[in-house]
């Protein structure tokens, strides 16, 4: 019996999030909690699951910051490292019009590239149910050891793999770098979340159902999900296609965080029901939970902190149905 239903690994982070304007008309900025695999292992958390991260953050006043924050959230912080030399990691968020947003980064180096092979817990993973991670700890040579490390533990511990490719152009060498790198994802995983652009971008066809079928040729994985945004989001598991509508909020003010949670959502839906006998009512019961989820958090600045209970996202469903 494994005690921890999800561990994660990648980065944790400062999000600077805009938030109104000063006086002079300067722009203000919140230090809001993030990093994808956190948020994903918060919503986890709000529905009750025990969640673990590994990672690596400034000992400045964002590293302390972080690690209250992800405590406060329910998330073991054990292995959450404290990098003497190098600062915590920073992303400003720049929020478009439609509520997209861009990012810039300050990590050249940050802390949560620091983390090296030594600092994985093996029995932490071992213990684990799932193991979910991203792209972001693929970027640079020794993180990407680390990651490369804890998907090899995971597989011989016999974890499910779960991977968000999150991919984050300016923190790449190059995109042709991003491609392998994913690729190598792609080889380790049982459960893939891929963006609608993601998905269009590495596998060269503007139909999800060919990209997926390019997936599906060269790797077994047996549950694809596409998040398309506006579109709401479809799974791919065996033979069968389940698409979703979205749950378009009129008060939605970014998008930061939709994807993590709609992840986080997933993951809870396989550590109740398994992955091996998924069918399409099952799938769009799941799908309908996760876009319920994720409309709630783009009504919401940040992530992290602000996930929405399980109560909410049911009676949001109901509600608009």
């Amino acid at each position: 019996m494994k005690n921890v239903d999800v561990t994660a690994l990648g980065e944790l982070l400062i999000d600077f999030t805009q938030n109104g304007a000063s006086q002079q008309g300067n722009p203000m900025f919140e230090a809001n909690p993030g990093g994808a695999p956190c948020n994903v292992l918060a919503m986890l958390a709000k529905l009750g699951h025990a969640t673990a991260f590994i990672g690596k953050v400034g000992n400045d006043s964002f590293g302390v910051q972080l690690k209250a924050a992800i405590q406060e959230v329910g998330i073991r912080a054990d292995y959450l490292y404290m990098d003497e030399e190098v600062h915590t990691t920073l992303a400003l968020v720049h929020t478009l019009a439609d509520g997209d947003r861009n990012f810039s980064f300050y990590r050249d180096p940050g802390a949560d590239m620091m983390l090296s092979e030594e600092e994985i817990p093996g029995e932490l993973i071992a213990d684990s149910r799932i193991f979910h991670f991203g792209t972001l700890s693929m970027t640079h040579e020794g993180v990407r050891e680390a990651t490369k490390k804890a998907l090899k533990l995971a597989r011989e511990a016999g974890a499910v793999i779960s991977f968000d490719p999150n991919l984050r152009p300016p923190l790449w060498k190059s995109l042709e770098e991003a491609r392998e790198q994913i690729l190598y994802g792609l080889g380790y995983c049982d459960i893939l979340k891929i963006s609608d652009n993601e998905i269009q971008w590495l596998t060269g066809q503007e139909d999800y159902t060919e990209g997926v079928k390019w997936i599906r040729k060269r790797y077994q994985i047996p549950l694809i999900l596409v998040s398309m945004g506006k579109e709401g989001s479809r799974a791919y598991y065996k033979d069968e296609m389940v698409e979703v509508a979205p749950f378009l909020q009129e008060n939605t003010i970014e998008t930061t965080g939709a994807g993590d949670t709609f992840c986080g959502c997933v993951l809870h839906y396989v550590l109740e029901h398994g992955l091996e006998e998924l069918t399409a009512e099952g799938l769009t019961e799941m799908l309908t939970f996760a876009n319920s989820a994720a409309s709630l958090v783009t009504t919401r600045k940040g992530a992290l902190r602000v996930m929405p209970e399980g109560e909410e996202v049911l009676e949001n469903i109901k509600r608009h149905s």
